[in-house]
């Protein structure tokens, strides 16, 4: 029993995390028709690539930041993301009275 609680995740486990949140992710990317479900899976697998860099930072090179400046990046453009297709996903709505994403291309004037 003790040795199972000195045991530590190595990158194989870690990898194979976000793996599975990458995944989901996509799952949900290709299957939500509802614009808030898809900006949710949009934002699961960004978060799954920035803790990659953590990981692979982590474990390649630990005297360095590079892989978390590039996660703080990639949350960066993550919210830049979300601000935009927020404003998308209130036109959709102001102008057909629904958050389905199959009618974004009636949006065309």
């Amino acid at each position: 029993m003790n040795e199972l609680m000195t045991l530590t995740p190595g990158l194989y486990h870690w990898l194979l995390l976000t793996l599975l949140l990458f995944s989901v992710g996509l799952y949900g990317l290709l299957t939500r028709r509802n614009a808030v479900g898809v900006l949710l899976s949009t934002e699961l697998m960004l978060n799954s690539a920035a803790l990659n860099f953590v990981i692979f930072n982590r474990y390649m090179a630990p005297g360095f930041v590079d892989g978390s400046i590039m996660a703080i990046f990639i949350i960066a453009v993550a919210a830049a993301e979300v601000v935009v297709a927020m404003a998308i996903f209130v036109a959709l709505l102001k102008l057909k009275k629904t958050a389905d994403v199959t009618l974004m291309n009636e949006l065309r004037g």
